[in-house]
């Protein structure tokens, strides 16, 4: 049997109205410490964004989604906080956060392969 090792994962949303506490799944970020494995994958669906929140600007979303992919990555592109470990830009994109775009609470589960349990969380979450 393939070992399976310890993951966690947020679900990105959109929240146009924070007040209202509304929100469309847009993405998901999945870290697995024992891979060493810290990736998003997002996907606006503009005709169910704009029937969601007629007012919000796509080309917004779309740049706060883009800088949580390169702080997924790290590196210097990435600003200071693509500069910490993999586990700390984890716990900053799925700190708590008020703000239109924003991530779930963070869930655990056990993989073999965390691209592809990152893949199916995205077909079952978001699209």
């Amino acid at each position: 049997m393939r070992e399976k090792h310890l993951f966690e994962y947020a679900v990105i949303r959109v929240v146009p109205r924070v007040e209202r506490e509304e929100f469309l799944n847009v993405g998901v970020i999945l870290y697995c410490a024992d891979q060493k494995f810290l990736k998003c994958i997002f996907e606006i669906d503009e005709t169910r964004l704009s029937a969601f929140a007629c007012k919000i600007e796509t080309s917004i979303i779309l740049s706060n989604l883009t800088a949580i992919e390169k702080i997924c990555i790290g590196g210097a592109e990435a600003g200071p906080i693509g500069q910490l470990d993999i586990a700390s830009r984890f716990r900053w994109l799925t700190a708590t956060r008020s703000t239109v775009v924003q991530a779930s609470k963070v869930h655990p589960g056990f993989c073999v392969n965390a691209e592809e349990t990152l893949q199916r969380l995205h077909q079952q979450l978001v699209l």
